[in-house]
């Protein structure tokens, strides 16, 4: 199946008449994307899922997309392939313009930290250093990764090149969740964060993931935010140094930010279905369904998606990152093309608008 992302964008399920379902926020962003196209780098050229979505976006002008890599070779492994590389830019660190401009970006960036300019030029080498430095350089507006390398990589070319957001205290990450199949309790657009990047938050570094995933959802989904910071515990229900540090959470996002609607401490079936919240906890204060789930750690964050995308059939976009400079995503190494287009038009969004950082 092909998938188009814009006009007729579809769900891999279809509804029990046959129909198959329209993801309406996907749609919405690749529109806007497409309104004022962005150029995003996708350095994992070889990758034929990369390559496959670098020919629909340029297709379907979502994006600018340039590939990384030798361009002879490229072109080949794309004609045995049978894929149409005719509109997408190759970067190749074998032009010099190129690799002096990227190596020079290079040098900025991590001359304190005692690279020469010409160790930058061997960094240029690296696709994932070559890609971060075109978006330091101006060359590109954003990249995404992660189709052949560990979140660790892609993250740690960002933050040596690309750096973070002035007044970000954490890099963290969000899942865009689209539930629409007649079987979920939820429906719509949720987000559901920190999926990707950080391992154990202590309760100032959760609190600042709640808001940072808060404030996404608003610019970036353009939904009101219902943060539900989730425990195995609904208020109060049970004591544990893991539910303390959810506790703790909520007590530092309701002093800092008093306009965020918020359920502290709270189970994932009361988050979202109004009849167990009522009886859990009535004096929560906001109504279920939230439509912003703040996992307590990492592992539980992302066993959950999963579960949700793998069994649940729900549609995950992502993990997008928030928290740097500039645009840089990273992808699931189990993503598929699919996935990566929804996630360089998502990248295209925010590079068009900082807001959406």
């Amino acid at each position: 199946m092909r998938y188009i992302i814009g006009a007729c964008h579809y769900h891999p399920f279809r509804t029990p008449e046959g129909r198959p379902i329209v993801l309406s926020l996907l749609v919405s962003i690749a529109q806007k994307a497409r309104a004022n196209p962005r150029h995003i780098v996708l350095p994992e050229a070889e990758d034929p899922r990369v390559m496959t979505a670098a020919a629909q976006l340029s297709r379907d002008a979502t994006a600018r997309v340039s590939l990384v890599g030798d361009t002879r070779s490229l072109r080949s492994l794309a004609a045995d392939r049978g894929v149409d590389l005719g509109a997408v830019e190759i970067a190749d660190a074998a032009d010099d313009v190129t690799r002096d401009a990227c190596a020079e970006a290079i040098f900025e960036a991590r001359r304190h930290k005692g690279v020469t300019l010409e160790s930058a030029r061997e960094m240029t080498r690296d696709p994932l250093m070559l890609g971060a430095s075109m978006v330091r350089a101006g060359i590109a507006d954003g990249m995404v990764a992660g189709a052949a390398h560990p979140t660790a990589d892609v993250v740690r070319a960002a933050l040596q090149l690309v750096g973070m957001a002035e007044g970000s205290s954490i890099v963290s990450s969000f899942f865009l969740m689209e539930h629409t199949l007649p079987h979920q309790a939820f429906q719509g657009t949720a987000l559901y964060a920190d999926c990707a990047m950080v391992i154990d938050p202590d309760a100032d570094q959760l609190a600042s993931i709640a808001i940072d995933t808060a404030d996404s959802a608003k610019t970036l989904a353009g939904i009101s935010p219902r943060v539900a910071l989730l425990s195995f515990s609904t208020a109060g229900s049970a004591e544990h140094p893991f539910v303390d540090k959810v506790r703790k959470a909520g007590a530092i996002v309701a002093k800092r930010r008093p306009d965020i609607d918020l359920m502290t401490e709270v189970q994932f079936d009361a988050a979202i279905i109004p009849e167990i919240l009522e009886r859990k906890a009535p004096d929560i204060g906001v109504p279920a369904p939230a439509n912003v789930f703040i996992f307590p750690d990492l592992q539980s964050a992302n066993i959950g998606y999963k579960i949700a995308q793998r069994i649940g059939g729900v549609q995950a976009t992502g993990p997008v990152l928030q928290g740097l400079r500039l645009p840089v995503n990273d992808l699931s190494r189990g993503c598929s093309a699919e996935d990566i287009v929804n996630l360089v038009a998502v990248t295209a969004l925010q590079a068009a608008d900082p807001s959406n950082q």
